[in-house]
């Protein structure tokens, strides 16, 4: 769900974006390198497996950084539904608030350990946001999102085994997979939500998150980068608490998409793809990723001094001089 920056080459590890004009980043690293005589040095001492590894860190952070997030998130929900069971927990462990908290968590971990490597996107509405407003290049959007996804499997597949034996009891039994569970992982909305009304609540929750990501990261808020995360827990619990209850707050195809796929695997076979027509593809994709894009539009639009729209804001002068008055 999702925070920007990006990428590292093999050299350097926020080199990419390290001028804050070009693009968003979440890291201090760049001004803890070593000479640029030093940095070629240790790129010569490089195996081909130190090549490798740095060519793929911007794809395992993304996946580590996805993989967290869904971990904490699922891990919250699975808790607070399956403990409301007296089978499963004498005392129920928790509420819906413990499940924003814990997607909060999620968030803000996953970001702190990827962005120093590959910007923190963990989510593909992110990524795709900042390669049509930010100079992300669009070549690493497919790996990113890939990556990105796969988090998302893997850290669903973990909180299943984990949650395994107290699902069982929670459905009644063994082997017993229903949408009841499914939901612990995927995102379902409530019965009386509309098809708009649920596409329009996953819009709106992923174009909130991407203007707080864009403002957190415009040079001109002088955010220092390592509040981001901060700033990131606190906008998306503000989501989970506030717009949430309706549709389960994906706000990231890959934090549901990824969950949505394990549950097929497992054992709940197409129902969780067939529910509500499709609603995977039109809720938790394309929403939030048009809803990602919307938000971008506007805060470039009404807020952001660079990027697509400076030309259109700004008229250059004879002097050479393009941008706004220091006055």
């Amino acid at each position: 769900m999702d925070s920007p920056t990006t990428s590292n080459s093999m050299n350097s590890p926020t080199t990419t974006y390290r001028e804050k004009k070009d693009g968003p980043t979440f890291s201090h690293h760049e001004h803890h390198h070593p000479s640029g005589d030093r940095m070629h040095e240790d790129a010569s001492q490089l195996t081909r497996i130190g090549r490798y590894r740095g060519l793929l860190q911007p794809y395992f952070a993304e996946f580590f950084g996805t993989m967290l997030l869904v971990i904490f998130g699922t891990g919250a929900n699975c808790q607070v539904s399956l403990s409301s069971n007296q089978n499963v927990s004498t005392v129920s462990k928790g509420s819906y608030t413990s499940v924003g908290f814990g997607f909060a968590v999620g968030i803000s971990l996953g970001v702190w350990i990827s962005a120093a490597r590959s910007g923190g996107h963990i989510n593909p509405a992110v990524t795709i946001a900042l390669a049509t407003f930010r100079k992300f290049s669009w070549r690493k959007v497919p790996g990113y999102v890939f990556s990105q996804l796969m988090g998302g499997i893997i850290g669903s597949a973990l909180v299943y085994a984990n949650y395994y034996h107290a699902i069982n009891i929670y459905e009644g039994g063994s082997g017993v997979r229903t949408l009841l569970t499914a939901g612990n992982f995927g995102t379902y909305p409530l019965d009386y939500m509309t098809n708009a009304s649920a596409f329009f609540s996953e819009f709106l929750g992923t174009a909130l998150l991407v203007i707080i990501v864009f403002a957190a990261t415009d040079p001109a808020n002088a955010i220092p980068s390592a509040a981001v995360p901060i700033l990131l827990f606190i906008v998306l619990l503000g989501i989970a608490l506030c717009l949430g209850m309706e549709t389960g707050f994906a706000v990231n195809p890959a934090r549901d998409l990824g969950p949505r796929i394990l549950t097929s695997i497992v054992g709940y076979g197409g129902a969780v793809y067939s529910f509500r027509n499709q609603y995977w593809l039109w809720g938790g994709v394309l929403a939030p990723v048009l809803g990602g894009l919307t938000g971008a539009f506007f805060y470039d639009v009404l807020f952001f001094d660079g990027g697509r729209f400076k030309h259109a804001l700004y008229r250059p002068r004879s002097d050479g001089f393009n941008g706004r008055s220091a006055v």
